[in-house]
């Protein structure tokens, strides 16, 4: 366990990461009865801290710590740890590991926004929903080259061991992130990333590469900077997160066999496309739509022929407009800033953006029966001259696949009617298409800038995959994403447990 002193590396992390010695020293002198003391289950705190006062058959008294005394089954007390053992930072290590200490020792630490608690092989986080001064260069600094007991918990600390392991094993490492949704899966992979880069950064001489124009940022920079423009088409406000990954990815950092950085590529897996044409009251749609019409860019929002009130747009107002907890303002200008940092040339810039207004409009695109026919045709072809217009088709053209696909029968093509629900589909279809292309293709591109064909041996992936989540309406999006979560936990399960049960049994 470090001192005072050596932990003045964190500088003003220090007291977030670890106990301070006169702590650790009034822990261990506390008066403590090993026989007696206790947690026992209540319904409302789940468990409480007690001491037995009497034991009949099956039956235990107990005197919990706020006066009350109870009479419960002997199964429903549990006994506690000595003092010493309050805010351990590993919990595999308490005398008596059982549901009420895990529970009790991470709230205590979360009460003192220590977040991180190691749980043997894992790493257990704590999501604060603040912001701590735990991610400072200093803190990057403090963790290089650490093994994992000589310094506190810390998402850092995990990635240092993956980047150690990556070398002297010579294996390719992954470090698998899992939660339910709003856990803070998403920022933790952020802050992998960010070690990663900065460590790379470091590790390279003092040595700053220039990049190839003003805007374009160095390879550092682009790994992070993939991150603000994923999550503006690929994050959501949900009812239970306000930035909630609506996709999934699997981020590989591969380096050199120094261990220097070399590139860098993004796989992404299930974008929630029905987001695009429904939400429900309490959430919205993808934050880029609501940052485009903030008009911080007036010339973005006169290119793509909108307004800058998002009820104009039914297929992105069905829910909530406004987040508290996010600026639309400053993440534009971080999503603008972005695109350029990550080598996209203008004329691909804009198509993002006129790509992103037509999916805008085609909510608002409207039809009507013919008379005495069952065939629908539009009521006005304004919106669709917009939408032609913007993703660079003729309009005439838009309108008739529309309304009279062609569909192959054989060898041969026939023209077929269609019915107005039958066009509003293909219409939400369209959109949903036109979405997630857009998306694919920015993640082709973002890879073709990352990748530097600079010699490469090893990676280390990051998976950040959407979390665990019931809705009152779920859609089909929603189901493969909580059936990948129990996938994930119980390849979990099976690789830190059944194998390293068998591992245990060889030894």
């Amino acid at each position: 366990m470090s001192s005072d002193a050596e932990m003045a590396i964190f500088g003003p992390a220090a007291p977030f990461l670890r106990k301070t010695e006169k702590e650790r020293v009034e822990a261990q002198s506390r008066p403590f009865d090993a026989k007696n003391t206790c947690f026992v289950d209540d319904q409302k705190e789940l468990y409480v801290k007690g001491l037995i006062t009497a034991r009949e058959d099956s039956k235990v008294t107990v005197k919990t710590d706020d006066g009350r005394t109870v009479t419960v089954k002997d199964s429903q007390v549990y006994p506690q740890n000595p003092p010493k053992y309050d805010k351990i930072e590993d919990m595999a290590m308490m005398t008596h590991l059982n549901e009420a200490s895990v529970l009790y020792n991470l709230k205590e630490r979360y009460a003192a926004w220590m977040i991180y608690t190691y749980s043997g092989l894992f790493c257990v986080t704590v999501n604060p929903y603040k912001w701590l001064p735990v991610y400072n260069p200093e803190v990057v600094a403090g963790y290089r080259g650490k093994k994992r007991m000589e310094a506190p918990p810390h998402i850092f600390s995990i990635s240092d061991n993956a980047y150690q392991f990556m070398l002297t094993d010579r294996e390719n490492q992954s470090v698998l992130i899992t939660g339910e949704s709003g856990a803070g899966k998403t920022v933790n992979t952020k802050r992998v990333i960010q070690y990663f880069a900065t460590i790379a950064a470091l590790g390279d001489s003092g040595k700053k590469k220039e990049p190839a124009n003003s805007l374009q940022g160095t390879l550092e920079d682009q790994i992070i900077q993939a991150n603000p423009l994923l999550e503006a088409f690929g994050n959501a406000k949900t009812v239970r997160n306000d930035n909630s990954s609506r996709f999934g990815k699997f981020i590989r950092i591969h380096f050199g066999t120094t261990g220097k950085l070399s590139s860098a590529d993004i796989e992404t897996y299930l974008l929630e496309k029905s987001r695009v044409t429904f939400q429900l009251s309490a959430e919205r749609s993808y934050h880029i739509f609501y940052q485009i019409l903030t008009n911080k860019r007036p010339e973005v929002v006169e290119m793509l022929l909108v307004t800058t009130n998002p009820y104009d747009y039914p297929s992105i107002s069905q829910g909530e407009i406004v987040v508290k907890s996010i600026d639309d303002v400053e993440e534009f200008m971080a999503t603008d800033s972005a695109i350029d940092i990550l080598g996209f040339v203008p004329d691909e810039k804009n198509g993002i953006y006129k790509l992103t207004g037509a999916v805008m409009h085609h909510g608002n695109m409207k039809f009507k029966q013919k008379q005495r026919e069952e065939q629908a045709e539009t009521e006005s072809t304004e919106v669709a001259d917009k939408i032609a217009y913007l993703m660079g088709l003729n309009s005439a053209d838009l309108l008739k696949c529309l309304c009279y696909p062609r569909v192959k029968v054989g060898n041969e093509f026939v023209t077929k009617g269609q019915t107005v629900p039958q066009v509003y589909n293909a219409v939400g279809a369209l959109c949903k298409s036109v979405y997630e292309k857009l998306f694919l293709w920015m993640v082709t591109r973002i890879n073709q800038q990352l990748d530097t064909k600079q010699p490469r041996q090893y990676f280390i992936g990051v998976l950040d995959i959407a979390g665990f989540e019931i809705f009152d309406f779920n859609s089909l999006e929603q189901l493969c994403i909580n059936f990948t979560n129990e996938k994930l936990q119980q390849f979990f399960n099976h690789h830190m447990f059944v194998l390293e049960q068998e591992e245990y049994k060889k030894e």
